[in-house]
């Protein structure tokens, strides 16, 4: 997952899983957004985000086959423990 605006490069973070797009069944994936602000992203001026498969500039490798479906990408506040 990248985000990014026009004030530099886009910040990356990858799943933990290098295989996670061979899971078979749906799978959550919390990323908490201060991973993107400790890369230097501005988070109210964010412009795209690119979600990829594979390693990026990796044009070596070749691709495999089938569907995987992306849902209920959305932002939470944070729960803060009492």
């Amino acid at each position: 997952m990248a985000v990014s605006n026009s004030t530099g490069n886009p910040a990356d973070v990858v799943h933990d899983d290098p295989a996670a797009a061979n899971i078979n069944t749906w799978t959550e994936w919390m990323i908490p957004l201060q991973a993107f602000a400790d890369q230097g992203i501005n988070l109210t001026n964010v412009d795209r985000i690119a979600i990829g498969i594979g390693t990026r500039g990796n044009t070596t490798v070749s691709g495999g086959s089938g569907k995987m479906f992306i849902d209920d990408v959305r932002l939470y506040r944070q729960v803060r423990e009492p």
